[in-house]
């Protein structure tokens, strides 16, 4: 239950009045993207649940995923396992961001480093690896049957995104 209930705090989104108190990303990176898409994988073993959701309410009320364009791509627990064992404590996360420049950018931020990272460490909410994978393009055989995902400028808070 507690898996869920982090899963349902990590992927809720974020409302408009925390978008515009998010502070700026000061990293130069930012200001950077190639326009090719990177998952960055976070996985490790979870050993206090509340220190994690604390993290988690700490990285939601920063704004940073909004503000570079990451966002999840899964919930993280498995909800089937076809071969192997899983331990009940163990957490996948996927977030993609629209280049490796904002997955740096975010990571170096010092809104993450100062306030959020350090909600999750001494003592360890958990075990975790944080790696970054370039986003493959979809396979001829998928093309018409799934949906390129893309970047688009993200719209201002408080302002409408253009109708179509």
């Amino acid at each position: 239950m507690r898996v869920l209930l982090l899963a349902a705090l990590l992927a809720a989104p974020l409302a408009a009045p925390l978008l515009a108190q998010a502070p700026a990303v000061a990293a130069k990176d930012a200001a950077i993207c190639d326009g090719k898409p990177v998952i960055m994988v976070v996985r490790g073993l979870i050993h206090d649940y509340d220190r994690l959701r604390a993290y988690g309410q700490a990285l939601a009320s920063s704004g940073l995923y909004p503000q570079l364009g990451g966002y999840y791509l899964n919930a993280p627990r498995a909800i089937d396992v076809f071969e192997g064992s899983v331990p009940a404590n163990e957490s996948i996360l996927m977030v993609r961001f629209p280049c490796l420049a904002h997955a740096r950018a975010f990571w170096n931020s010092q809104a993450y480093q100062d306030d959020v990272r350090p909600r999750r460490l001494n003592p360890p909410a958990g075990d975790f690896t944080v790696t970054v994978y370039p986003e493959v393009a979809i396979p001829a055989y998928m093309e018409g049957r799934v949906a390129v995902p893309s970047f688009t400028p993200a719209v201002p808070v408080g302002e409408r995104p253009p109708q179509k």
